[in-house]
Parts: structure tokens; sequence; C-alpha cells
């Protein structure tokens, strides 16, 4: 049968003689297809279907254990798998517990800039957004403190290692300050973990995922970002209490599991060994393109303003005399490139002369020549 090129299978519509540096997805060639269908054909031969009946709520047992085994090698310190619960990706996750554990009119704090399509979540949700700043150590804890003394949220969502959009990474010292805080004050730390494992320097603090034994905490994690966005599958850790209630919550009583059937072939990939691979293949290789959009930002906008990335996907840059990104976005289109402007991840409108830029979709002369163009779009 002959492949009708019209239709549409990915979310992205890709022209080729653009470089689109907005893109915050993986390229194709660093989908594991061929990982993946070894994985798949192991799980096949097993002659066993029941990965095809409703699966069980928290999760599939063996992909909970063989993942708290990777988190606990991979954070250094134990997870179990009773604190897991399986998701259809970290989206899916944000937004049932928005479900569970907020209603429409509720308070929530949220950094600024943060991750704009959780925007779009929140507002499914009717919830009232207050916005934190952000510095190159993360949240600012102080100004946090400060909303305190005047409304008490039900959530705080951070991106809180290699943040979508700027790229910083919450301190250690913040970290364990906002969690006594949640606890003090009663509200909900929802962090945002996917890019955690991402990470290419030599230190990076532990997850918020650590303190989640204190009460409080919910994590979010995604095989998206270290694996693959099609398979829709993530996952949660929490405390044990909270993993039931997600649990036995509507959605999984009437459905089951979410995502047996990838799960069961995710497995494979956890267990085996394939799954660490990959990861560290990622971030050789996210690595390289970081550096390489760094020397070309030197050579082609000198006077950008950013902070080096050493982990997750983007560059965070401020455009020279105070540019509007907005504008030179329009303007770029003539020099077939883009990016995602900074007023995009404000929930005020603000941020106006700052650019988000992924590395994670091209190769490196790819990269040079999307900065190239929009070096001369800024000319």
């Amino acid at each position: 049968m002959d492949t009708d090129n019209s239709v549409q299978t990915t979310q992205m519509i890709d022209d080729p003689a653009v470089i689109d540096l907005g893109v915050g997805q993986p390229q194709l060639s660093l989908l594991p297809l061929e990982r993946i269908r070894q994985a798949a054909e192991i799980r096949f031969a097993q002659n066993d279907p029941t990965f095809l009946q409703y699966g069980a709520e928290q999760g599939d047992g063996y992909l909970r254990q063989g993942l708290a085994h990777l988190l606990t090698e991979q954070y250094g310190f134990p997870v179990f798998p009773k604190n897991l619960f399986i998701t259809n990706g970290a989206s899916l996750g944000l937004d049932l517990t928005c479900t569970l554990f907020a209603k429409p009119g509720d308070t929530i704090f949220i950094e600024e800039p943060s991750y704009f399509l959780a925007l779009r979540i929140f507002a499914d949700h009717h919830l009232r957004l207050v916005s934190i700043p952000v510095d190159e150590n993360g949240l600012v804890v102080e100004a946090l403190e400060q909303e305190l003394k005047k409304v008490r949220p039900t959530f705080l969502y951070t991106v809180s290692a290699f943040q979508n959009p700027s790229g910083y990474t919450l301190s250690e010292e913040r970290r364990a300050r906002l969690a006594q805080l949640s606890r003090e004050n009663g509200f909900l730390i929802i962090a945002d973990e996917v890019y955690h494992l991402l990470n290419f320097s030599a230190e990076l603090p532990r997850p918020f995922a650590a303190y989640t034994e204190e009460g409080n905490i919910i994590s979010l994690g995604s095989f998206s970002k270290i694996l693959a966005p099609g398979l829709r599958l993530g996952w949660i850790q929490t405390d044990p209490q909270r993993a039931k209630a997600f649990a036995a919550c509507g959605l999984l009583d009437s459905g089951g599991g979410l995502n047996p059937f990838t799960s069961a072939i995710v497995r494979g990939l956890v267990e085996s060994g394939g799954l660490k691979a990959n990861i560290e293949h990622l971030c050789t290789t996210y690595q390289a393109r970081a550096a390489s959009m760094d020397a070309a930002l030197r050579k082609y906008i000198p006077g950008a303003v950013y902070q080096v990335p050493r982990g997750g996907y983007f560059f965070w840059i401020r455009l020279p005399d105070g540019r509007d990104a907005e504008a030179l976005m329009k303007r770029a289109e003539k020099f077939q490139v883009s990016f995602r402007p900074g007023v995009r991840f404000s929930s005020r409108g603000a941020l106006r002369d700052y650019a988000r830029l992924c590395f994670a979709y091209y190769e490196a002369d790819q990269l040079a020549e999307g900065i190239a163009r929009l070096g001369r779009a800024l000319e």
C-alpha cells in the first residue's frame, strides 16, 4: 500500500526548509526503534496475553520493580515500588494531580518563567496562578515566603532540574527549604523532574523525589525524554498513601492501570539495561549539541546573555539590546528559522526580550546554521 504523505502522524509538521529551534522534542534518529522492537519481540514471544488485559491500577508491578531499581541506582537513595504510580506521561500525571488535589478557583504557585504547556493544563482546571521569580539557582524562596504571607496555595509547581525554559536547576539548599515550607504551610510540591536524568554535569542536587517520605511531594517522571515520547508512559513518585489515592481514582477504577501494553514492553528495556544505555547515549549526544549551540551563539549572536545548560534540552537567552522576541520571530520567518519567544513562558505577559532555543532536535551543523540565520534576522 502506498504511503499518503498528507496524513499527519506526529504532533509537529516538519518543514525541512525551516530550522525550528523552538521544537522541544528529540530528533527522530534518537528514538531507539531497534531497542524497542527487540523488547516487543521478546514480550510477544512469551505467549502471555495478560498485558492486553485491564492493568493493575497502580501500574505494571514488574515495571515498577525495575524502575525502582533503576531510580535507586540513578538517584543514589532507595526507591520502592510502593512509591511509584505509572502514568500516560508527565502531562497526564500533572492533569490527574490537578483533578485529585485541587478544585476550580484554588491558588497555586508557579515559576516565572514556567513551562508554557503546564499553564494550559492549569487553565483547563480554572486555577488561580501566582508566579514566583527564578534566578540561576532556581525558584527564589524568599519571594515565595513573601507570597505565603498573603495566601496559602494548594500546591507549588516547579520544574526543578534543567528547567523548561530557563535550564536553571534548583539548589539543594532551596529544595530542603521548600520541602520544609510545604510541611509547615500545608501545600503540595508538584516537582516536574522529567529532565533530571539528562544530566551532563558531575554533580546535581537530589531530586524532590528524595523528600517523598516526608510527605507533601509529588514527583513527575517521564519516559518521553529518556526513551520515546510516543510511548506515552511516565510515572509519579510520592508517598505510599498518595500513590494509593491516585490508583483509587475514578479514571483508574473505570479503565484499569494506565498503558499496560507499553508498560510490558518498556519493562524489558528497564530490566535488560537498555534504558540505562539509552540515557547514557542521550546525555553524550546532548552535551555535544549544547556545546555546538553555545559556540554558534558566541559567534553569531555575541550580545546574547545566557547560561550554558548542564543538562536537559534548552538554552534561555536574553536578546541583545532588549529586542522583542515576538517581533524577531516574525522577522525570522523570511530567514527560515524559528524559536519560542519568552512571553509564552510567562503567566503575566513579561519576559518579552527572552527566547527559548532547543538543542535536542537537530544535529550540530543544523544548530549552527539555525543560529547563523537567527543572527542575520537580528541584524
